[in-house]
């Protein structure tokens, strides 16, 4: 089976040379589909130069649209019969890889979510985004009658016909419900295998906000009861 990496990407001219890097280290890509979301720090001058070398496929958006946006730019974009999201900013590391795509090429699973809360290491930080992300999954499980320990998480790996035939509105965060509640609907087998996380500080770029918790919110109270 391919595997297509999207890797949607906004102001991260330190990382995106690194990422890229980690993600053809694994030697389990078949492409990375790198989606930058209008930045304007260098990264799109960067990653010209590295368009159509060692895997990579460059997408411009041309203005700033979110990285619900991005993603789904990558997803329509992608070529491979396994699809993973990977963000740019070393948060995640693609040394996890072959934990997230076993229980698909096992037959065992249709969707993979990698859980930053089943115990493997991670960087101790950012108290009240733990509990957001805590709440959040609490509701999903509660609105959706399952067990997930991480929804929000950036981990995301699926079979190409997940999508087949599912829109997608998302723009920004919310992306992470909107899919979770789409498939979850759907009664895709969903797997979680733990991995590892570095989370950055607002210090070191990151962009997550309060507001994207409640866009959260609506999206899977939305979600449940319309698609």
């Amino acid at each position: 089976m391919k595997l297509s990496v999207i890797i949607p990407v906004y102001n991260e001219v330190e990382s995106i040379e690194v990422i890229l890097k980690r993600v053809n280290d694994t030697k389990l890509v078949s492409e990375i589909v790198v989606v930058d979301d209008g930045s304007k720090d260098g990264t799109r001058d960067k990653l010209k130069t590295l368009d159509g070398k060692n895997n990579v496929r460059v997408i411009l958006h041309e203005k700033n649209q979110g990285k619900g946006a991005a993603v789904r730019t990558g997803m329509k974009a992608a070529l491979g019969d396994i699809l993973l999201i990977q963000d740019a900013d070393l948060e995640y590391d693609p040394r996890d890889f072959p934990e997230l795509l076993k229980p698909i090429e096992e037959g065992l699973a249709d969707v993979v979510y990698g859980s930053r809360f089943l115990g493997r290491a991670h960087r101790v930080t950012m108290f009240w985004h733990l509990v957001a992300n805590k709440m959040l999954t609490l509701m999903t499980n509660i609105l959706y009658n399952t067990i997930l320990t991480d929804m929000e998480t950036g981990y995301k790996v699926f079979r190409r016909e997940v999508i087949e035939g599912m829109t997608i509105r998302a723009n920004s965060f919310n992306f992470e419900p909107e899919f979770t509640a789409k498939i979850l609907k759907r009664n895709y087998r969903i797997f979680e295998v733990p991995i590892t996380f570095n989370p950055r500080d607002y210090t070191q770029g990151k962009k997550i906000k309060l507001h994207d918790a409640f866009e959260a919110v609506w999206a899977l109270i939305k979600y449940r009861f319309v698609d």
